[in-house]
């Protein structure tokens, strides 16, 4: 099998495909906002009718919310990769120290922790909640 190993061209591949993911974000974003604008507006002219469509307003604003939440801290992991390709620093660990694998760069471009660093925060999180 050939493995692959990352050479400074790819790096330059993934920092283009970092930088048209932060303008997909920020347009869904910007989108979302515009939804939600245009929801509330909507909401000022009446008052509310029934308990139940209030009950489907709020939940699809948790949705809004939550999705909003989730496109967030996508964009900002996206911003804090370029911020690292910009000071020279991409593909390094921000735990360790030591190189993200590159097919783990390959597959998530705006990856910050080594495989072994991500495990280990997955289960030190799984550990806290199951207290």
């Amino acid at each position: 099998m050939l493995v692959r190993v990352l050479e400074m061209t790819d790096f330059t591949q993934l920092y283009e495909g970092l930088k048209q993911e932060r303008a997909r974000l920020n347009g869904e974003l910007e989108q979302l906002r515009a939804t939600m604008r245009a929801a509330g507006a909507e909401r000022e002219g009446s008052p509310f009718g029934k308990r139940e469509e209030e009950a489907s307003e709020a939940f699809e604003l948790e949705k809004s919310l939550a999705l909003g939440r989730r496109l967030s801290d996508a964009l900002a992991d996206v911003e804090h990769a370029l911020e690292k390709y910009e000071a020279g620093n991409y593909g390094v660990c921000d735990l360790c120290g030591q190189q993200i694998e590159p097919a783990r760069l390959e597959a998530l471009p705006q990856a910050s922790l080594c495989f072994e660093c991500k495990t280990r925060q997955t289960k030190n999180a799984r550990s806290k909640s199951a207290r």
